[in-house]
């Protein structure tokens, strides 16, 4: 069986985003989500830092600059959405940090 890198950490992660959402349910700002998730997060004994800015290069020259909502154990980014549907743009298949 072909196991995913990061599956254990991820698990716990998603573990943590379920809680919150069935503490807080819908209906808030991503803001509000980001906040309650760093509280779960850490209660968890998570490393989390959030709002970290994130170099975007093309070509080797930086053209912007993207801030993640989420990094944990400095390994697992988490871009929190507020919802109701994931669209193809909210995917990113893999980040270089």
């Amino acid at each position: 069986m072909n196991r995913l890198a990061h599956e254990e950490l991820t698990g716990r992660i998603i573990a943590c985003a379920i809680e919150v959402h069935k503490t807080l349910g819908p209906g808030f700002l991503e803001s509000v989500y980001e906040a309650a998730m760093m509280v779960e997060l850490k209660r968890a004994g998570f490393k989390v830092e959030s709002q970290m800015p994130l170099r975007i290069l093309y070509r080797e020259i930086m053209v912007g600059e993207h801030r993640l909502d989420l990094l944990v154990e400095d390994t697992i980014i988490v871009e929190l959405k507020a919802i109701s549907a994931l669209e193809d743009i909210h995917l990113r298949l893999s980040v270089r940090i």
